[in-house]
């Protein structure tokens, strides 16, 4: 189904897509567009790169009333860099259309006077950020959240961890009793599913109905290398040399690796930069960019500092630990393979964590082959 077949679609929103040479709506945007313009809650499962930004966004800015200045939407997301990049994305659709819309990101570590200025001068339609920051504006009566038509959370599953979900409840109860709400997520587990936030959700997971049982797009390989626990980072050095990356993402689960690992590369001449959840915006932000525009190769990352990232052209995820959680796989190997593009996610792990390995081919549907480091190649064990 084309984005033309809608006849819903501002003229605007149809320019934009224009421009960005987006022809055909993902399997997501087909299946939630037309629920979401009848005002229904929904619970979205899609894996990493089919379109779920746009597939909330694009209905919205069709809903949006032009005889207010009022905030009309909210946009909830986990970290920074995931508001910026959709609060750019917003920024770009409405330098195609006509009217006075905006956007405004709204996230931590910024100072808040700035922000409430840039509310006041850009009377924005719709606001992105992140719960703790927003739901402190709310609390201090410094936005007006009473014409707020849709929540949306993306990245919802994370949203629902304990360290957002007492902000997540609070905005919620701050809007009126009938406002849409949207979950969007590559995965969905029970406590998202069973969440009291929505109203008769309607629930569509794309992995299920397209006969995909899995929630990992099938043009990613999964690869496992054992190493030893203290020489996981060297490992991760001749990884990268014999696999050759055009561009990287490598995931560790603490600050100590992280910077063993930049450490590490950087001495070997890699053009290298990471981000953590805990390091200065303004140097994650610089770091982002350049892994984007192709500046930086790799790219080494923490769970939360990566999450909703959508940067194309990753061929391969190296995983320096397993994620501690689960269902986080499904979220770091989702970094490459965007869009129908191969990617390869190659896991360092102990002997210890075969059995991990297992449990992932098991929940995920997928098949982890394990290989050895032989003269310089990544060869079958």
């Amino acid at each position: 189904m084309k984005f033309s077949d809608i006849e819903t679609i501002s003229q605007g929103v149809s320019d934009y897509l224009a421009d960005n040479k987006i022809v055909d709506m993902t399997e997501i945007q087909r299946q939630t567009y037309k629920h979401i313009m009848d005002n229904r809650d929904i619970i979205a499962c899609s894996s990493t790169g089919t379109g779920k930004t746009l597939a909330y966004l694009i209905p919205i800015i069709n809903r949006l009333k032009s005889n207010t200045h009022n905030i009309q939407a909210v946009v909830l997301v986990p970290t920074a860099e995931l508001a910026i990049q959709v609060n750019n994305t917003l920024k770009d659709i409405f330098a195609h259309m006509d009217n006075t819309f905006s956007s405004v990101a709204l996230i931590g570590d910024v100072n808040i006077s700035r922000q409430i200025d840039s509310i006041k001068s850009n009377k924005p339609a719709i606001i992105i950020g992140t719960p703790n920051r927003i739901h402190q504006l709310i609390s201090n009566k410094k936005i007006k959240v009473h014409e707020v038509k849709t929540l949306v959370l993306d990245e919802a599953d994370k949203l629902f961890d304990k360290t957002f979900i007492q902000d997540v409840e609070a905005i919620r109860k701050s809007l009126m009793k009938f406002t849409q709400v949207l979950l969007f997520s590559a995965s969905v587990d029970k406590k998202t599913r069973t969440n009291t936030l929505c109203f008769k959700p309607i629930f569509i997971d794309i992995n299920s109905n397209s006969g995909n049982t899995s929630q990992i797009p099938s043009t990613i390989k999964h690869i496992s290398v054992i190493s030893d626990r203290r020489e996981r980072i060297e490992t991760l050095r001749k990884i990268i040399k014999a696999v050759k990356p055009e561009k990287a993402i490598i995931f560790v689960n603490s600050k100590y690796d992280l910077e063993e690992s930049l450490q590490k590369l950087e001495y070997h001449h890699y053009n290298v930069a990471s981000i953590a959840g805990n390091k200065d915006n303004s140097a994650k932000k610089a770091a982002i960019e350049n892994f984007r525009s192709g500046k930086i190769q790799l790219l080494i990352a923490t769970d939360i500092a990566a999450r909703g990232l959508q940067i194309d052209n990753i061929d391969t995820v190296i995983n320096v630990n397993l994620p501690e959680d689960n269902k986080e796989y499904i979220h770091r190997c989702g970094r490459c393979g965007r869009n129908g593009n191969t990617g390869t996610c190659i896991s360092i792990i102990t002997d210890n964590e075969l059995n991990k390995i297992k449990s992932y081919q098991k929940a995920f549907h997928i098949n982890i082959v394990t290989k050895k480091l032989y003269q310089g190649k990544l060869v079958a064990k």
